[in-house]
C-alpha cells in the first residue's frame, strides 16, 4: 500500500445498552466494536475475520453509517465519514457501498429485480429516462452473470447464488470505490461460494474496487485478501498478509461455548483450571463480564490455554447468556 490510503480506521468504537430491571435502566454496555484501527489502499482487499458475535459485521456498517459509532474516526478519502451529514452522507454513499450476508432477505420481495437495482439509479439520479435505467440495468446484470429478462423476475424466482448476484448488481449499480462484503458466500453451498468469489475478484480488477471483506472462514479470507485482520470481542488482535496470520486461528480454533474444549485432548489434571471456562464459561464483550480490560486474556498461541494466574481462569461458571441482576451481580437468582 502506497500514499494516503482509500480508507483509514482509526479507534472506531460501538457500545449497545443492556437495560434491566422494573425501569428498564442500563445495567451494562456490550462492547461489540472496541477500538479498532486499519488502513485500505485503493484496490486493495483487507480480510476482517473473527468469530460469530465478535464485532465485524458492526464494524462494517458503522464505517458506512449504517449504524451509528460510539466514537473513533472513519476517514474516507481524506474526508471523515463520521461528521457528514446530510447531502454530504448521500453523495458519499456512490463511493461506499455494501453486499449483505443474506441474499433473500437484503432484497424487498414485493420490487422486481429492475425496481430493486434501478432504485439507486433514480436516486443518485445515474439514469434520466425509463429506457436509460433499463439500459444499466441490463448492463449490470450481465456483468454479474445473470440474463436480461432475469429484470422482470421477483427474489423468490432465484436461487441463492443468483440472489447474491443480485445483490452485487445492485452495490455496482452506482459505480463505488469502495465495497464492504458482509460475509457475502456464508449463506451459499460450497460450489456457488466459489463462483460468487471469483466474480468479486473479476470485479475487483474490471472496476479497480476497494474491498472490505468480512468473514469467518479463513480458507475464504485466504483466497480473496491482499491483508488480514483478525477480530476478537471487538478488537483487532492480530494482522498481517493472508499467508502469515495463524492458522488455525488461536483466538478462535474452538468456540468458547458451553461445554467446548479449548485446551489440548491429552490435558494432564493440572492443566484442567487452566481452561476452566471450557466447562461452561464463555468469553463475552460486556464491560461487567469479568471486571478486566476488553479483551480478555487470549489463550497461549502454542496450547491454546489460558494463562494460569488469569482471572478468566479463577471465575466461577455461570449460564450461558444470563445479565446482571442490579445489585446482585453474575448468575445471581430471585427466589
Amino acid at each position: 500500500m502506497s500514499g494516503q490510503p482509500l480508507l483509514s480506521v482509526r479507534g472506531l468504537k460501538k457500545h449497545f445498552a443492556v437495560s434491566g430491571g422494573i425501569f428498564s435502566r442500563e445495567v451494562d454496555r456490550v462492547h461489540a466494536v472496541d477500538g479498532v484501527s486499519f488502513d485500505i489502499g485503493e484496490g486493495e482487499t483487507l480480510g476482517l475475520v473473527g468469530e460469530s458475535g465478535c464485532g465485524k459485521s458492526t464494524t462494517g456498517r458503522c464505517i458506512l453509517r449504517l449504524i451509528e459509532p460510539s466514537s473513533g474516526e472513519v476517514v474516507f478519502k481524506g474526508a471523515d465519514v463520521t461528521r457528514m451529514s446530510g447531502k454530504a452522507l448521500q453523495a458519499l454513499r456512490r463511493d461506499m457501498q455494501i453486499i449483505f450476508q443474506d441474499p433473500y432477505a437484503s432484497l424487498n420481495p414485493r420490487l422486481t429485480v429492475a425496481a430493486i437495482i434501478g432504485e439507486a439509479l433514480q436516486i443518485h439520479r445515474l439514469a434520466t429516462t425509463r429506457r436509460q435505467m433499463e439500459e444499466r440495468v441490463v448492463e449490470l446484470l450481465e456483468t454479474v452473470g445473470l440474463q436480461p429478462d432475469h429484470m422482470r423476475r421477483f427474489p423468490h424466482e432465484f436461487s441463492g447464488g443468483q440472489r447474491q448476484r443480485i445483490g452485487i448488481a445492485r452495490a455496482l449499480a452506482v459505480e463505488p470505490k469502495l465495497v464492504v462484503c458482509d460475509e457475502p458466500v456464508s449463506a451459499l453451498d460450497v460450489s456457488i461460494q466459489a463462483q460468487v468469489i471469483n466474480l468479486l475478484e473479476d470485479l475487483q480488477e474490471k472496476f479497480g474496487l476497494t474491498y472490505l471483506f468480512i468473514a469467518h472462514d479463513l480458507s475464504v479470507v485466504e483466497h480473496i485478501s491482499s491483508r488480514v485482520a483478525v477480530m476478537y470481542l471487538g478488537r483487532v488482535v492480530e494482522r498481517g498478509r493472508d499467508r502469515t496470520v495463524s492458522r488455525p486461528l488461536r483466538y478462535a480454533a474452538a468456540p468458547l461455548h458451553r461445554g467446548t474444549a479449548v485446551g489440548r485432548a491429552d490435558s494432564r489434571p493440572h492443566d484442567q483450571a487452566q481452561a476452566h471456562h471450557a466447562a461452561g464459561r464463555c468469553a463475552e464483550p460486556h464491560a461487567s463480564a469479568v471486571g478486566l480490560p476488553l479483551p480478555h486474556p487470549l489463550p497461549d498461541r502454542q496450547t491454546g490455554l489460558l494463562p494460569a494466574r488469569s482471572r478468566a481462569a479463577r471465575e466461577p461458571a455461570r449460564p450461558l447468556g444470563c445479565l446482571p441482576l442490579p445489585g446482585l451481580g453474575w448468575g445471581a437468582s430471585l427466589q
